[in-house]
């Protein structure tokens, strides 16, 4: 670990759609970080998304790594590219935090690690619902062990995942895409935070329902783990139920959204130039910087030996034999905002990140077992069985 820094740590960002600007408002929040460079090959994009910020554009990733004093990036260009990047920023010698899913195989995702361990780099991946402060909330109550053990995670979310506009690459399993890559990152790191990141097997269906969209678009996966949990995740992106009516109408950014008032989105029809300006336009206030609820990335449900624990709009509902405890929490720090804190720890030295690049490959190794389970019709035993950090 290296020694801890008072000056803020100079950052670019690597691509500037809907992830990296949502990214924007967390970097300028952190006084431990300062907004230096962003590489976007769109200089439209780029002029747009950098206005008035003081920070240098650059129309590619290698150029701007050569930005002089640049000590990490995050990268949130296409998943294809992930691993061409980070291996260039472990190159350069800077600290990087790289978008989820890691990378489009376990290969690539195992070569980013060792390039990061070779670099001396700190390699993160994220954002991942995992940061949802309601996600880090119920993880704290678990590490008091007054519920006992955790025994079983069941998480739902029902979205229109499959009709928002995407690229090509989003919607091609090769390349990362479908909800198993995409939306199962979030979901399966979730679980895996929960119930301890030991996850042993995995057993899975994926669906591919609209022939005139083809994708991977629904998934319902059942996870083991080394001590004797179990886990369920279920998606469903196809749009014609939202898991708002299973969150009091609260959605998953932490705005309410009473049925009637929820925006409806659309691909672009048929003309693939049309969904991309479709998607440029999205990208400029997909994710919004604050929120005045928890954020809902569907229903998730913890039972413990002693209680059960789920979200609410204010914080969570803990029940337990004596009754319902409702624990409220601060909507003052985004889930980017937490993302931030764990790289500046973990660059810093302050504290081990959990959602370190081991981390993120065993995720990425339970989104593609689950796609492989559905191909083969049986369980997929899981090699990367990567455990929490101890953490001060």
């Amino acid at each position: 670990m290296s020694a801890p820094r008072t000056d803020p740590v100079a950052i670019g960002i690597a691509g500037l759609g809907a992830a990296g600007r949502a990214f924007l408002p967390a970097i300028a929040r952190h006084p431990g970080f300062r907004l230096a460079a962003a590489a976007e090959p769109s200089a439209q994009v780029r002029g747009e998304a950098l206005a008035g910020l003081g920070a240098k554009g650059y129309d590619s990733v290698q150029a701007m790594l050569a930005h002089p004093g640049l000590q990490a990036v995050y990268i949130a260009t296409p998943t294809a590219l992930h691993p061409q990047h980070v291996l260039q920023a472990c190159s350069a010698g800077v600290h990087v935090l790289v978008e989820k899913p890691m990378a489009t195989g376990l290969d690539e995702a195992r070569t980013m690690v060792q390039a990061a361990q070779r670099a001396g780099v700190i390699l993160l991946v994220g954002h991942s619902h995992s940061y949802d402060m309601p996600i880090h909330a119920m993880r704290r109550i678990i590490d008091t062990g007054k519920l006992g053990h955790v025994r079983m995670v069941n998480t739902w979310c029902y979205t229109d995942w499959v009709y928002r506009p995407r690229r090509p690459d989003e919607l091609d399993e090769r390349q990362g895409g479908g909800v198993a890559y995409r939306q199962g990152s979030h979901q399966f790191d979730i679980i895996r935070l929960l119930c301890g990141g030991k996850a042993q097997s995995v057993r899975a269906r994926t669906f591919d329902m609209d022939p005139s969209r083809p994708v991977i678009g629904a998934h319902v996966a059942y996870l083991d783990f080394a001590d004797g949990a179990a886990a369920t995740a279920v998606y469903n992106g196809y749009g014609r139920f939202s898991s708002m009516d299973l969150t009091f109408n609260v959605s998953e950014w932490g705005h309410l959204q009473p049925p009637g008032s929820r925006p409806k989105t659309s691909a672009g029809g048929s003309d693939p130039q049309a969904e991309l300006a479709a998607k440029q336009a999205r990208a400029r206030g997909a994710i919004p910087a604050d929120a005045p609820l928890q954020p809902f990335f569907g229903l998730t449900l913890v039972s413990c030996e002693g209680g059960d624990i789920r979200q609410s709009p204010q914080g969570l509902h803990v029940f337990t034999p004596q009754g319902v405890e409702d624990i409220a929490l601060p909507t003052d720090r985004s889930p980017r905002d937490l993302v931030m804190a764990e790289f500046h720890d973990a660059i810093t030295g302050r504290a081990p990140a959990i959602h370190d690049g081991r981390w993120g490959l065993a995720n990425l190794e339970v989104c593609a077992a689950a796609i492989e389970s559905s191909r083969r019709g049986g369980d997929i035993r899981l090699r990367e069985q990567v455990g929490l950090p101890i953490r001060p």
